[in-house]
């Protein structure tokens, strides 16, 4: 069966080549980091909780733009590994709140020069420009929260956007502080 002279364009599919570069990346980086005993999503969740303080679940996968489902699974390790603490919401007994704990924060603080190194490497290979893309596409650093609706700055031709089915666009702009 001859394919469809237009289904070739398919071949640059942005969804797949981000999906590729995400597994590439991620493998560097667990590979790296495999040394101090920790994943890329492990260091990740513990930078995110040094860095934001304790979270709820909920806030957590927002943060991270995390499935729950996932991020439950990851904070299951990382507590059996002591490197956080899971403890019922004061305000919410159904919610729990992630805390990194002091030998969280000290496997975090080991592993930071690995990962600086492997961060190093990975901006080289790939370059500020496509980095600051990544970025912007992403919604920013991983351990601030995405504006909400209300907080976003109209789009402008000169604000890249992605447009979601369910939403107007958002504005992937990175915020200055």
């Amino acid at each position: 069966m001859n394919p469809i002279p237009s289904s070739f364009e398919t071949t640059g599919c942005l969804c797949l080549a981000a999906r590729r570069a995400s597994r590439a990346i991620t493998r560097e980086f667990d590979q790296a980091l495999r040394a101090h005993g920790l994943r890329a999503t492990q260091f990740t969740l513990l930078s995110a909780l040094h860095l934001a303080g304790p979270k709820s679940i909920g806030e957590l996968a927002e943060l991270l733009s995390a499935d729950r489902t996932t991020l439950t699974r990851n904070l299951a390790v990382a507590e059996h590994n002591a490197w956080v603490t899971l403890r019922p919401d004061r305000e919410d007994a159904r919610s729990r709140i992630a805390a990194i704990t002091a030998r969280g924060l000290r496997a975090l603080e080991a592993a930071l020069p690995t990962w600086r190194k492997t961060q190093r490497m990975l901006l080289d290979e790939i370059g500020d420009e496509a980095a600051t893309s990544l970025r912007r596409l992403a919604g920013g650093p991983c351990a601030t929260a995405l504006p909400s609706r209300a907080e976003r700055k109209p789009m402008s031709k000169s604000q890249p956007a992605i447009r979601h089915r369910d939403g107007p666009p958002v504005n992937t702009q990175r915020r200055s502080a």
